[in-house]
């Protein structure tokens, strides 16, 4: 099959699975399935963060990647969570919540946040409560605290949108003191100065 072709240069045309680029090439596209999705962002580093909320029932926690900033005045960030974590059902009641931003040294509690069937909050001496009721773990190198902005549904998932309210980062010189955490390809890395790119 022969791609269509757009009659403004500029603007490649999909054409069933072919791809038309700018420079002429054609590239073949693969159909979205589950698999060939996963695979796309396995292959997108992303940072690593832990979410906590409390809906009057005991404290939820669960690591995401999903965590991104919107907006800086006001202040938004947003998160997804599965409806197949355990945590979904607090965090879809919850109003407010605590978005801790890991470095690598606080690589123990992604891994707890991540695993199914344990207690995230058995060790009492590693987590608090804000004067304002939300668990935060004293750990992590940033936390922000914020109120339900916006939620939105979708099939499996949810999406929520937070506008910060509070915030604590551990150190003024905490970026320069501490390795990011990312998750890439399901195993987690840390940045160093060696993987710097130089321009």
């Amino acid at each position: 099959m022969t791609p269509a072709i757009d009659d403004d240069a500029n603007s490649p045309v999909q054409s069933g699975r072919g791809l038309r680029t700018d420079s002429g090439a054609t590239a073949f596209l693969d159909k979205v399935t589950p698999d060939v999705f996963k695979t796309a962002f396995r292959n997108h580093p992303a940072g690593v963060a832990v979410i906590t909320a409390d809906a009057c029932e005991g404290p939820v926690a669960f690591t995401a990647t999903s965590v991104c900033s919107i907006n800086v005045d006001p202040p938004l960030l947003a998160f997804s969570i599965s409806d197949q974590s355990s945590s979904a059902p607090v965090i879809r009641r919850a109003e407010t919540f605590v978005v801790h931003l890991l470095g690598a040294e606080q690589y123990d509690l992604a891994v707890l946040c991540a695993t199914s069937g344990v207690d995230r909050f058995a060790d009492a001496s590693s987590w608090d409560r804000l004067p304002t009721g939300e668990p935060f773990y004293r750990s992590a190198q940033a936390w922000i605290r914020g109120r339900l902005n916006h939620r939105i549904g979708t099939k499996g998932a949810h999406i929520l949108i937070i506008e910060a309210l509070d915030a604590r980062i551990a150190s003024p010189n905490v970026s320069s003191e501490t390795l990011p955490l990312v998750y890439h390809d399901r195993t987690w890395h840390h940045l160093t100065e060696a993987s710097r790119i130089s321009r």
